[in-house]
Parts: structure tokens; C-alpha cells; sequence
């Protein structure tokens, strides 16, 4: 592979890794200007990430491994993730092995790591949120595993890459049936796993309702932003994946170093779009409850059933 894959394969985690905060920013200023308020500013978690590295780190008494290693694991999984996805180029070094029952593991194995450090606390809220957590994963990794699934039938493979070289090639199948109803039922299912509304709300310290931050109570300093940092990349990715597979327009499929920074400015453009329309349609929506979650849940799951349903007796078209 030449040196050219792999360039992009590191620009595309150094992207994620610094533009997430960029993108939290912007979706919390959208946000803010949409309720009248004028916002910290689109450069304020970076801000608040420094201020936390800066720190002293306070480890809970009685904590063992679980709550010491989950923050580095949480970022590690997720850069690896970013790094297999085909966010910019699908001509890389790590293509063969971008499978997508890979890519949703890591991402899961992120979700326990960090519900084993609620757990490992003793406390009440961290073993609720992990609870919560874990019935929220137990519904939403199914659903992301069906939904790209849908699209893998028409290509043969499971591999992201491929996949995305398919729908590059013969964009009819993100209009057909099969195509529509994965992108609804992923979407649904990005909102889920990354806590946000109407699933979860990131900015609430209500104790009956958190699950994200419930588990995260316990941490400080350079580990809660390395915690932060990992819950901004999931973000990053997620809508990053939503965006490669129902709009892979730009993404480099050759070796070109052209190609390669197109398909970056255009992955940047691309969730940055999503975060704003996300972060304005969150004005409007209202937390579900809690017990009503499963029931969203469930939803898109029968969505993502018929996907691969119509995908299969139709042919994606």
C-alpha cells in the first residue's frame, strides 16, 4: 500500500481526534442561538478539555482497574474505529480488515469498558447509569449491525470499504426501499449510542434521568477529559459512518493525495452539517422517557429487520 493510504488513514484519526471538540462546539453554539442565547462559542470544549488535563487526577477509594483503564480504552477503541471506518478514502492500508462487525464490537467494548468503571465505584448512579447503559446497548448494537447489513447484501461483503465502493458505483440503491429505511433506522440508532436526545440528554444532571453521565460522576481531571474526549469521538464516527454510507459522495476510492484531502475537507463538511441539523432538530424534541426507550429502540430495530428484508428479496433496489 503506498505511502498515500496510509496518510490518510492518519489523517483521518487526527481529524476526529482534534475536530471533535469542533464539532461539539458547534453543535452546542446551534443550539444556543436557536434557544436565544448567544453560547459559549464553538472553541469552548477545547477550552475545557485544557482546563481539565490541567488537574489534579482523583481515583475513588475502593476503585480497581476497571475505573482506571476505561477512559484510555474508551478513546483507544474509537481512534481504531475512526481509523478503519472509510470516512475520506477506502484505498488504505487497514481497508481489508474494516469489517463492520469490527467496527460495531470496538464501539461496544467502549460502552462496557465504561459501564464496568460505573459498576467499579460502588456508587448508586454509577451502577444505574452502567444498567442503563447496557439496556440501551443491548438494543442499539443489533440495530446497527442490520441496518449496514441491508446495504452489505447488494455487495456481497461486509466490509465497510466495499460497501461504500458499491453505493459509489451504483447510488440508486440509497433510494431504494432498502436503502431508506436503514438510513432511518441507523439514524435512530446513532442517537441511542451516542446519548442524545430523545434518548439521553448530554447536558442534564438530573439524577432520574441521566445514563451517560451517571457513570462518569466518579471521574476527574485529565481522566474525565480523556472520557469526554472519547464520548465527542463516538459522535465523530457515528455520524461520520451515517454520512460515508448514505452519502459517499467524495470519498477517494485510488491513491491519490488530491483525492484523499477532497474526501477529508468533504467528511469535515459532511458531519458538520449533520451536527448542526442534529443539534437544531434537539431544540424542538423532548427526552423520552425512560421506560419508553426500548419502545423507540424496538422500532428501529423492525426498521432495520425490513431493510435487510427488502434488501434481500428485492436486491436493493
Amino acid at each position: 500500500m503506498s505511502g498515500v493510504g496510509v496518510a490518510a488513514v492518519a489523517a483521518q484519526v487526527l481529524v476526529v481526534v482534534l475536530g471533535t471538540p469542533l464539532l461539539t462546539g458547534l453543535m452546542r453554539q446551534v443550539r444556543a442561538r436557536m434557544e436565544g442565547r448567544a453560547g459559549a462559542g464553538v472553541a469552548q470544549p477545547w477550552r475545557d478539555m485544557r482546563k481539565l488535563l490541567r488537574k489534579t487526577p482523583v481515583t475513588p477509594t475502593g476503585t480497581g482497574p476497571a475505573f482506571r483503564v476505561a477512559p484510555a480504552l474508551l478513546v483507544a477503541t474509537t481512534a481504531v474505529a475512526a481509523a478503519l471506518v472509510p470516512l475520506a478514502s477506502t484505498a488504505t492500508p487497514v481497508s481489508g480488515e474494516a469489517d463492520l462487525i469490527l467496527v460495531v464490537a470496538l464501539l461496544a467494548l467502549g460502552s462496557v469498558a465504561l459501564a464496568l468503571a460505573g459498576l467499579d465505584t460502588g456508587t448508586a448512579f454509577g451502577g444505574m447509569g452502567a444498567s442503563r447503559e447496557m439496556t440501551v446497548a443491548a438494543l442499539v448494537e443489533p440495530t446497527i449491525l442490520l441496518a449496514v447489513f441491508a446495504l452489505s447484501i447488494p455487495a456481497g461483503t461486509t466490509n465497510l470499504p466495499r460497501i461504500v465502493e458499491g453505493a459509489l458505483h451504483e447510488p440508486a440503491r440509497l433510494a431504494s426501499p432498502a436503502g431508506l429505511l436503514a438510513t432511518a433506522a441507523l439514524a435512530v440508532a446513532v442517537l441511542a449510542e451516542t446519548g442524545r436526545i430523545p434518548v439521553d440528554n448530554p447536558s442534564t444532571h438530573l439524577e432520574l434521568t441521566m445514563v451517560h453521565e451517571a457513570m462518569v460522576l466518579e471521574y476527574a481531571g485529565p481522566d474525565l477529559a480523556l472520557v469526554e474526549l472519547g464520548a465527542q469521538m463516538r459522535l465523530t464516527v457515528l455520524l461520520g459512518l451515517l454520512a460515508s454510507l448514505f452519502a459517499p459522495w467524495g470519498i477517494a476510492t485510488g491513491a491519490s493525495a488530491a483525492a484523499v484531502a477532497l474526501g477529508l475537507v468533504l467528511f469535515a463538511a459532511k458531519v458538520a452539517m449533520l451536527g448542526a441539523v442534529l443539534a437544531a432538530a434537539e431544540v424542538f424534541w423532548a427526552k423520552v422517557r425512560l421506560f419508553r426507550v426500548p419502545e423507540l429502540l424496538a422500532g428501529s430495530f423492525l426498521l432495520a429487520l425490513l431493510a435487510v428484508t427488502s434488501s434481500y428479496f428485492l436486491g436493493g433496489v
